[in-house]
C-alpha cells in the first residue's frame, strides 16, 4: 500500500473535500446542466426557468464554474463538453442517476461513528426505499454497468453457453451486453419484483425482449432458477456477511449444470484488507447500510467458489476504474 506524506495544508484538503462533492451533488439535483443544455444563460434567467432565488443560483453557478462544469463567459453560464456529455439528462451517456444515489448517501457517511459505536446500520437498504431512491439506485447501476459492461463482454468465454443466470441483475445491463456479443446466448435475470419494471423497460430499448427474461425473487430466501451454464454474479455479495455469501455462491453451484462457468465480479481487496483505496471505503459504505455486508478480498472469494465445489478458480486479467475484478469458476 502506498505511503501519503500527510500535512495540515493537505489533511484540510482532505477534510473539506465533501464542500465539492455536495456542490456537485447540488447542480445535479437541481438540474442546472440540463436546464443549460446548448444555452448560455445569466443567473436571473436560468433562474426564472428552474424557480430558483436569482443571488443563490449565480453563488452555485460560479461555484461549478471554479470546478470546471460550467464555463462562464460575461455574465453567462454555459455547459462544458464534459458537463453536456455526462450531466445533461438526455444525454445517452447521463451518470446523474449514481450521483443522486451517492447523494442519498451523504447523511449516512457523516453517522460513521454511531455505526462504528454501535456496529449496527444507519440507513436503510436503497433497493427497498420509495420508488425515486430506488429508481436512482438501479438506474445508478445501469450507469456503471454501461461503462463496463461491453469490455467485459469481449472478455468472458460465452462461446457455446446457452443460458446466462445475471444473478441480483438489477437492469439486466451485464446481460443485455453479453447477450449481444453472444448471438446464441438468452438470459434470465433473477432479482426481487420490485427491479422487474426497470429490467424490462432496458432490455426493451436494446431489442432484446425475447432473448432475457426475468425471474422474481430474493437469492437469500428463494431457490434460484436451474438450469444454466453461465452465471454472472456482480456487486452482490459485497451486501452481505460471509456465511450468506457462502450460502449464494454455494446454491449458484448446485442450481448450475455440470460444466457451468460462474463469474464473481466485485470490489475486491487485497488479502491484506487495507487496500486497494477504493474497496476500503466502500466497506464503510456497506457497514452504514446492511447489517454485515463488506468488500471481501480475493482469497475469501476464493474460498468461498471452493467451499461450494467449484474447480480450476482463477482470477481474469482485469481491473474496473474502481478496482473491480471477476474471479471464474467451473462448477463440476
Amino acid at each position: 500500500m502506498e505511503s501519503t506524506q500527510w500535512n495540515p495544508g493537505s489533511l484540510l484538503q482532505l477534510s473539506g473535500y465533501y464542500w465539492k462533492t455536495c456542490t456537485l451533488h447540488a447542480g445535479v439535483k437541481l438540474e442546472v446542466f440540463s436546464f443549460l443544455k446548448d444555452k448560455t444563460l445569466s443567473a436571473p434567467k436560468l433562474a426564472s426557468h428552474m424557480d430558483a432565488d436569482p443571488r443563490a443560483l449565480e453563488v452555485l453557478l460560479n461555484a461549478l464554474a471554479g470546478l470546471n462544469l460550467l464555463t462562464k463567459s460575461g455574465a453567462g453560464f454555459s455547459n462544458t463538453a464534459e458537463a453536456k456529455k455526462f450531466l445533461c439528462k438526455d444525454s445517452p451517456q447521463y451518470i446523474g442517476f449514481m450521483i443522486m444515489h451517492h447523494q442519498q448517501l451523504v447523511d449516512s457517511f457523516n453517522k460513521i461513528p454511531e455505526a462504528v459505536k454501535s456496529g449496527k446500520p444507519v440507513r436503510g437498504r436503497a433497493s427497498l426505499q420509495d420508488e425515486e431512491t430506488r429508481k436512482n439506485f438501479l438506474m445508478g447501476m445501469f450507469n456503471n454497468a454501461m461503462a463496463i459492461a461491453p469490455k467485459v463482454a469481449k472478455i468472458l468465454d460465452l462461446k457455446d453457453r446457452k443460458l446466462l443466470l445475471d444473478l441480483g441483475g438489477g437492469p439486466g445491463t451485464y446481460a443485455i451486453h453479453f447477450c449481444k456479443e453472444n448471438p446464441e446466448l438468452k438470459g434470465v435475470v433473477f432479482d426481487l419484483p420490485t427491479t422487474e419494471p426497470f429490467m424490462r423497460q432496458t432490455v426493451e430499448r436494446f431489442a432484446l425482449t425475447g432473448r432475457i427474461d426475468f425471474a422474481p425473487g430474493s437469492y437469500l430466501e428463494n431457490d434460484i432458477p436451474q438450469g444454466f451454464d453461465a452465471a454472472w454474479l456482480s456487486h452482490i455479495l459485497h451486501g452481505e456477511g460471509p456465511d450468506a455469501c457462502q450460502d449464494i455462491v454455494s446454491k449458484t453451484a448446485q442450481a448450475a449444470n455440470p460444466g457451468a462457468v460462474v463469474w464473481i465480479h466485485e470490489f475486491i481487496l487485497d488479502d491484506t484488507m487495507d487496500g486497494p483505496l477504493f474497496p476500503t471505503l466502500f466497506s464503510i459504505n456497506m457497514m452504514l447500510g446492511t447489517e454485515e455486508g463488506r468488500a471481501y478480498s480475493q482469497g475469501q472469494l476464493m474460498d468461498m467458489m471452493r467451499n461450494a465445489g467449484m474447480k480450476d478458480i482463477k482470477r481474469l486479467d482485469f481491473k474496473g476504474p474502481t478496482d473491480s475484478g471477476i474471479i471464474q469458476g467451473l462448477v463440476p
